[in-house]
């Protein structure tokens, strides 16, 4: 049975990086399920026309610009939310960046720290945030769903800063899931391959291979990743999806190397 939200009394999901992308979907996908849903991200113009649209259905949204990377910034977004609802029963962790695809040498450092600070840093200071939130409201707990990657378990050529950060997110979530226990709080993460977002149009014509080559990849609708995450967002807190990967079927993951 899943814990389907009321719209008299709508369980409160928070979305960050939810301008667009994945994010956005997922926002859409919440909100459409009855959720009261937070949408999060450094561009405060396309969150608040979601949210605008949302509310004019009828349905609750708080748009609120965020920099994941910023304590200050995390710790405001909290406080709103803790205003505005009171609780909060999901986080989906999305915000994230890339990386050029040059070889580590070539890279810039700032490249290095915009990953880690933005992939990592901000993932865990807002899985730190939903934590503590949850752990303290009444009935205590909730869910943790932190956006991962295909990257978090096989890299791409030329791509050490995501995939470092991607195989963080997974040490963050398995540490989550397990402490968490204590407190009604779990963790899961959705590795997702090849959703087609604005940002991997240009995977369609062509990536880079393990063996030199340049090939076009086959792309999944992002609605699928969406579903997936409400999915998990509505089991039940004794049930979890720990891991869960999102891919184009055919796309050269399994066996990739």
């Amino acid at each position: 049975m899943t814990a389907t939200p009321s719209t008299t009394n709508p369980r409160v999901a928070l979305v960050t990086g939810a301008g667009s992308g994945i994010g956005k979907a997922v926002a859409q996908t919440l909100l459409n399920d009855g959720y009261a849903v937070v949408l999060a991200g450094r561009r405060f113009e396309p969150l608040e026309e979601q949210a605008q649209a949302a509310r004019e259905a009828g349905r609750r949204a708080l748009a609120v610009s965020t920099d994941v990377r910023d304590p200050a910034s995390v710790e405001a977004l909290f406080t709103r939310i803790t205003q505005e609802f009171g609780r909060l029963d999901v986080l989906f962790n999305n915000a994230g960046v890339n990386a050029p695809a040059v070889p580590i040498d070539e890279l810039p450092l700032e490249k290095w720290y915009a990953a880690i600070d933005t992939n990592v840093t901000g993932v865990y200071l807002c899985a730190r945030a939903a934590f503590g939130l949850m752990r303290r409201q009444s009935p205590q707990g909730g869910r943790i769903i932190n956006n991962g990657s295909i990257s978090a378990h096989t890299p791409r050529p030329f791509t050490a800063p995501y995939t470092a950060s991607k195989h963080a997110v997974l040490g963050i979530t398995k540490a989550l899931a397990l402490d968490g226990r204590a407190f009604n709080i779990v963790a899961s993460q959705v590795d997702v391959g090849n959703a087609l977002t604005e940002l991997s149009q240009r995977m369609t014509k062509g990536v880079l291979q393990a063996n030199g080559q340049v090939a076009a990849e086959p792309m999944v609708d992002v609605q699928h990743v969406a579903n997936a995450v409400l999915h998990i967002a509505n089991l039940p807190l004794e049930a979890n999806i720990l891991n869960l990967t999102v891919m184009a079927s055919n796309m050269p993951f399994v066996g990739r190397g």
